[in-house]
């Protein structure tokens, strides 16, 4: 099934168009190590002619302890991710907890997005979908593919077709994700644009993000590959100029001094998996 294109500012999103990069570190840490960061993957993403959208959390809801660095909160956050637009010249994405959190966000955000454990909650989508910005939904770790499709109907109800739908791994068991590649065609059905959110997928689960055993990045490379050629739109890489100092999901985010060769071979792919598809008249799936 052909999908709509999403537009987020003016980067196209879906129907065969370049794939799109949304990245960043996973929590806002200071100002100026999140510039920094949106500046070097601004720099490398336009060496490779990849569009970019830069993603950081002003705040991490979910962290399996309090005394978890939390992040700077909405109002600090988001006055940093203005700074990113503004400085860096790049449309930013973050994602929200609470329905009062939408309006103060959707002054800024270019992107809401609603977090895999949030994306059944019916309040919180119908206040994300009312905002009238573009939405990337986060497929939860308990849900099958196919139940996006209810996730979407909710958004579409509010007049809301700006719509982008994220895999990011299922339970595996206790703590283990795993990433079924069906997921992207069968979430393509609903006729919105898909995108793979590769770091997530090599989370473990209750194990500490500052543990070396909480995640397994070495299988980024891998996945990446896998997912593009089963046709997504866009990568989702949380990225870090140095992962075992960051202060949330240190041992999965992808090093950012390694981020222009991964991007290198993906759209590679990308553009050879699109081509392939341009020549059997049909989308890639």
């Amino acid at each position: 099934m052909k999908s709509r294109i999403v537009y987020v500012r003016e980067i196209p999103i879906g129907g065969g168009n370049p794939l799109v990069l949304i990245a960043g570190p996973c929590v806002i840490e200071s100002e100026d190590l999140t510039l920094k960061t949106a500046e070097r993957i601004r720099e490398i993403t336009h060496r490779l002619g990849i569009p970019f959208i830069f993603k950081s959390s002003y705040a991490k809801d979910n962290r399996s302890s309090v005394e978890y660095y939390y992040g700077p909160g909405l109002e600090k956050g988001l006055r940093i991710l203005e700074k990113v637009k503004q400085e860096v010249g790049v449309p930013v994405l973050s994602d929200v907890h609470y329905p009062d959190e939408v309006a103060a966000a959707a002054e800024v955000l270019d992107v809401i997005q609603i977090p895999a454990f949030l994306c059944m909650q019916t309040r919180l989508g119908l206040t994300v979908g009312r905002a009238g910005k573009p939405v990337n939904i986060k497929k939860g770790q308990f849900l099958a593919p196919e139940d996006m499709a209810k996730v979407v109907k909710k958004m579409e109800s509010t007049g809301n077709h700006q719509i982008l739908l994220t895999e990011r791994g299922n339970f595996f068991g206790y703590h283990n994700l795993i990433v079924d590649m069906r997921s992207f065609r069968i979430m393509r059905k609903t006729g919105y644009p898909v995108v793979f959110d590769v770091t997530h997928t090599v989370r473990r689960y209750g194990i500490p993000s500052a543990d070396p055993r909480g995640g397994s990045p070495e299988h980024v490379p891998a996945l990446t590959r896998a997912g593009v050629a089963a046709g997504v739109d866009a990568l989702f890489i949380e990225t870090h100029p140095d992962p075992p100092r960051a202060l949330s999901d240190a041992s999965s985010m992808w090093p950012l001094d390694h981020l222009e060769d991964l991007l290198r071979i993906a759209k590679e792919i990308h553009e050879r998996v699109w081509a392939q598809a341009q020549d059997l008249q049909e989308e890639p799936s």
